[in-house]
């Protein structure tokens, strides 16, 4: 363990974010990275708890999906032994650089500690360990001892598809990922935007996979360009790697206005922009000057809101269909279960509204744009929702987004 008594002396500090002014004046990463000796203090506090819940994946009642050994690396962390960090941290996740800047820490809301404490700040722990990794020269390409003769496609270049890429690769197969896009990354890199995690860090990792072997393909939609039959014929094992990637929708009356997206329409765009893509004028979804309203009180509607608000919307108002959830502690969801609880993102923290219990009825509009969403207010008796009489309302809108 780390130290005996740091749950004891030392309290929880988390990261910090750039100030709300200047980050909404661009796209850069809002989250700070802890300075080192704050960083080994919070891992100090992780205590001798018998049972790290913190690293048991617990069919999603908390825990950490992957299993990271998260005592461990904290010890070491504390103890500053940061090569035998990183080595304990790459032995269960590929990317802890992408998942310490992107993961909801299911982790931290299973910490013994948080029983009657604030939890350990893993998630932070996470990130500095790779970060201080990759700035001192420890993450290098793992070349394959042996070659298998065997060849593997990889069809999706997300986490997962990336993540048994590198892998079969170290294993001595020759890998060739197969992305449909015109960048390799999946929603990694066009669903998840820029602030919360620029890309570049996508591409250091891509570079390394290159040298351990890796073959990419982009623009390449398997299915249309290339048929399963075609990967059989020219691969040893196929392995799909796909992302779901349709949406729910809103079927209502004036759905099919114009300015009625599906995030995932709007949220590529923006990470294209800021790779210096030119859209087409007739498919660019802009919310510069506009009235946006994001239904879906999400991740990824709280995505479409810091978007929005950096494009320099005129106003942003988040809908959410269920109701607040409670403050602090939940009764429904103990220890160590995922916390329903009110909960905000960096992005509900620099400006908009939110609004919860309410659904949406129709939207209106002329000359083929959408310009209000009506709806009314709800009421939930356990599951049961009912609709609260004389509570309709309508809003201005000149964007709505979809974030079901």
């Amino acid at each position: 363990m780390a130290k005996p008594t740091g749950f004891l002396e030392t309290k929880r500090k988390g990261a910090s974010y750039r100030p709300v002014a200047e980050r909404l004046r661009d796209f850069k990463q809002v989250m700070l990275e802890i300075p080192e000796d704050v960083l080994t203090s919070q891992a100090s506090r992780c205590m001798d708890c018998g049972i790290p819940f913190c690293s048991n994946p617990n069919s999603g009642r908390g825990g950490c999906p992957l299993g990271n050994v998260i005592p461990d690396w904290n010890d070491l962390v504390y103890r500053g032994r940061w090569e035998e960090a990183i080595t304990r941290l790459h032995s269960t996740n590929n990317f802890p650089e992408f998942t310490g800047s992107i993961c909801p820490a299911p982790c931290e809301a299973a910490c013994v500690l948080g029983v009657n404490d604030d939890p350990v700040t893993i998630k932070n722990v996470e990130f500095k360990i790779v970060s201080h990794a990759w700035q001192n020269g420890l993450i290098k390409p793992v070349i394959a001892a042996r070659r298998t003769g065997k060849s593997v496609a990889v069809v999706g270049s997300g986490p997962s598809g990336l993540a048994a890429a590198q892998q079969l690769a170290r294993a001595g197969h020759t890998v060739t990922v197969f992305e449909k896009n015109d960048r390799i990354g999946g929603l990694l890199r066009y669903g998840i935007p820029e602030f919360k995690m620029e890309k570049w860090i996508i591409d250091r990792r891509l570079d390394q996979m290159r040298e351990e072997g890796v073959s990419f393909q982009t623009g390449v939609h398997v299915g249309a360009d290339l048929t399963p039959s075609d990967l059989r014929k020219n691969f040893d094992a196929v392995l799909l790697c796909m992302g779901a990637e349709l949406p729910r929708d809103l079927p209502v009356e004036g759905r099919d206005l114009k300015g009625i997206h599906f995030a995932m329409e709007f949220l590529p765009q923006a990470t294209k922009r800021v790779h210096g893509d030119k859209l087409p004028p007739e498919l660019d979804i802009l919310a510069t000057g506009k009235d946006v309203i994001v239904l879906g009180g999400g991740d990824t509607g709280s995505d479409c809101v810091g978007t929005s608000l950096r494009q320099g919307a005129k106003s942003v108002t988040s809908i959410e269909l269920l109701d607040e959830p409670p403050k602090g502690k939940n009764p429904a969801t103990p220890w160590p279960m995922w916390p329903m609880i009110a909960r905000g993102s960096s992005s509900h923290d620099e400006g908009g509204t939110r609004h919860f219990a309410m659904t949406t009825k129709r939207f209106s509009g002329s000359n083929g744009r959408v310009e209000k969403l009506h709806g009314v207010r709800v009421q939930f008796d356990g599951p049961k929702m009912t609709e609260i009489p004389g509570s309709e309302f309508e809003m201005k809108a000149d964007v709505v987004l979809l974030a079901l």
